[in-house]
């Protein structure tokens, strides 16, 4: 496995006394002169910090990383230091994680509708470990990489999720035997069983009870001569606002769990897909206020301290762009930005809209949020923004993509990369070259 490679991608290192806002506040002063594009500050010391807490806390749980959740290449190089594996969604990527030094051993293909060039793409690359929950897939399969190590996906109760994802995909448990047995006519070789209970899940008996049905499938899967070996509990895991303790009660559940259901010397692999959970806390967005309109309620006297007054501001990111999970992720926390500038106790606060840069008028990111005036050109942070947006923008009506910075301490540096040898660190604001990892 390859460390991280970052020369395309120069890498910060936050001196001793230095924060996250020292670097961002640096960043805005650069731009100052003409540019206003937005921009994330990406930390690596807080995904350090993530996985960390993962190991303590799941002990026999290895991650392999949502790849879909967030594709920033320092994030993918970190958690392959950190010996992370990847769970992959398609073609692209599996060409990515390969690109940057992933074994093929550490991905599993976990979609269970592929288009068969995928498939095909994935056995030329030696990638094996694949979902699937329907007849056809495994037709499929058969026909182009009839060596593949499969992995039943099943439909579980995720009704307290946010997010529920078993209405799309999964085998009902009353379905598994027929299936298996299909994988059987067809020679091909099942050696697992995953689940996903959706993102948001506020019910840790909903883990208890999507392994305890696990185990049902491990049983019919044994008696038809399957050797299994792998259980994967999907992911949806989180640790912002509420969050914080579910993951700690979600954590207590799963490892009771397994280990009545599939007790340590079982000798089982136990894998998860975590996403959100590793890149959610690590992103901080900036934005810049291009444009401003003040609103007065029809009736109201206009003057500077009306009441019915309504700040509109209009920043250079939106729906489009890096916070498309306003609408599409009702998992992810509410967003709630803050000026860039210090703000005094006395400054008046106002009914503000604040809207996205494009001409579609569903671009909007705050109604009726109370806030200090704003100017054109001030800046807004916005923390919490790693999860499901840079991987998700677009270039509607050409406005820029947020550019991103990664920062690290020394510290986390050392730590991350304890096992790699001949890191080069180079000059001040630093280019990271690791290289290959000793095993």
């Amino acid at each position: 496995m390859h460390g991280l490679s970052l020369e395309r991608n120069p890498i910060e290192i936050l001196e001793t006394g230095r924060s996250i806002s020292d670097i961002i506040d640096g960043k805005i002063r650069q731009l100052y002169s003409g540019s206003e594009e937005p921009f994330c500050v990406v930390n690596l010391d807080n995904i350090l910090e993530r996985h960390r807490q993962w190991i303590s806390l799941l002990p026999r749980v290895k991650p392999f990383y949502a790849v879909k959740c967030n594709n920033t290449t320092a994030v993918l190089k970190m958690l392959s230091t950190l010996d992370t594996g990847f769970d992959c969604a398609s073609k692209a990527e599996i060409e990515l994680a390969l690109s940057l030094g992933v074994k093929p051993d550490d991905i599993i293909y976990a979609h269970t509708t592929k288009p068969l060039s995928h498939i095909r793409y994935a056995c030329a690359h030696r990638v094996n470990l694949m979902t699937f929950d329907n007849e056809e897939e495994l037709l499929k399969i058969s026909l182009v990489h009839p060596q593949a190590k499969l992995v039943i996906r099943i439909a579980v109760d995720d009704s307290k999720s946010m997010v529920r994802l078993s209405p799309k995909f999964g085998a009902r448990l009353p379905t598994v035997r027929q299936l298996l047995g299909r994988a059987r006519e067809l020679n091909l070789e099942v050696v697992g069983v995953s689940f996903h209970v959706g993102s948001g899940c506020t019910r840790s008996s909903a883990f208890r009870q999507a392994i305890e049905d696990a185990r049902r499938v491990f049983d019919v899967a044994s008696l038809l001569g399957f050797q299994m070996r792998l259980l994967d509990i999907g992911g949806g895991f989180s640790k912002i606002g509420d969050f914080q303790e579910k993951f700690e009660e979600f954590s207590e559940v799963i490892n009771g769990s397994l280990d009545e259901f599939f007790p340590p010397v079982s000798g089982l692999e136990v894998i998860a897909e975590p996403g959100r959970y590793y890149v959610e806390s690590a992103f901080t967005l900036a934005v810049n206020v291009i444009a401003k309109r003040v609103v007065v309620e029809d009736g109201a006297i206009k003057s500077e301290s009306c009441p019915e007054r309504v700040m509109m501001y209009y920043i250079n990111d939106g729906v489009y762009g890096s916070m498309s999970c306003i609408i599409f992720d009702p998992a992810h926390c509410k967003l709630e930005p803050y000026p860039h500038r210090a703000v005094k106790k006395s400054e008046p606060r106002y009914r503000s809209v604040i809207w996205g840069p494009t001409c579609d008028s569903i671009d909007k990111i705050t109604e009726s949020y109370w806030i200090p005036e704003l100017y054109v050109g001030d800046w807004l942070l916005i923390d919490n923004m790693g999860a499901y947006t840079v991987s998700v923008t677009t270039d509607f009506n050409g406005f820029e993509k947020a550019h991103i910075y990664t920062v690290v301490t020394a510290e986390t540096c050392t730590a991350a990369l304890s096992h790699c040898r001949n890191i080069v660190l180079t000059a001040k604001n630093i280019t990271i070259k690791l290289c290959l990892k000793t095993t």
